[in-house]
């Protein structure tokens, strides 16, 4: 299956990223591992990358665009993928559909992962994140690590993000309102969101992503 999961901040979205691409066997492609990756090995598109984060810059759809195309024309990822951060707007989104089309290929499902404001901003004040591996996430109230400070992954150090305050998550809210939540209205056009309460345990939060996969491959038989 190809999924696009999207969310605002704090609705679990890298946790159940991580969870439904090990359940469905496909790879889970992010975003933001995709710009440590390409900074990391030092190819053209990540030094591109570097250039306009060194300047404290937006990095433009283009380049995140062809970092996901690259991402996407792996073998791992012929028999589909599961997008997280991508697409980001109205922009990529098109964008992404384009890249589809060249390849004779389509989205089979967008999940949108919904909470409320508030909950938002309690669950990203309790975040922690592991230091060695950012998908490995816990929370000090609902997902807390065996011992405090420590991943139970791998043992990595777990740290809160300095923007992780409540202004900033608010500010954070604002931008995923304006940016990124419009895009749901353009893959709801296309049929393909299947909205998900994301207001329960990660694993109930999985089972419901799941069996709304189910009727999605089932409506589509």
């Amino acid at each position: 299956m190809r999924i696009v999961l999207v969310g605002p901040p704090g609705a679990g979205k890298g946790t159940q990223a991580v969870r439904l691409a090990e359940q469905l066997a496909i790879p889970h492609i992010s975003t933001g591992d995709l710009f440590r990756a390409n900074i990391s090995r030092q190819t053209e598109l990540g030094k591109l990358a570097k250039s306009y984060m060194d300047a404290g810059n937006l990095v433009p759809d283009e380049v995140t665009i062809a970092m996901a195309k690259d991402r996407m024309e792996q073998p791992d990822a012929a028999g589909g993928f599961l997008l997280d951060g991508f697409p980001r707007n109205v922009a990529q989104a098109e964008a992404l559909d384009e890249l589809l089309r060249t390849e004779n290929m389509a989205l089979d499902a967008v999940l949108d992962l919904e909470v409320p404001e508030d909950e938002v901003v309690k669950r990203i004040a309790g975040r922690r994140i592991c230091r060695n591996d950012s998908s490995h996430v816990f929370h000090v109230a609902y997902n807390a690590p065996r011992q405090e400070g420590v991943c139970d992954v791998c043992g990595g150090e777990l740290y809160q993000r300095g923007d992780d305050s409540e202004e900033t998550v608010r500010t954070r809210l604002e931008v995923y309102h304006t940016q990124t939540e419009p895009i749901i209205d353009y893959y709801k056009s296309q049929g393909l969101v299947r909205t998900i309460s994301a207001q329960a345990s990660v694993d109930e939060v999985t089972q419901r992503a799941l069996e709304a996969l189910k009727s999605e491959q089932a409506e589509n038989k």
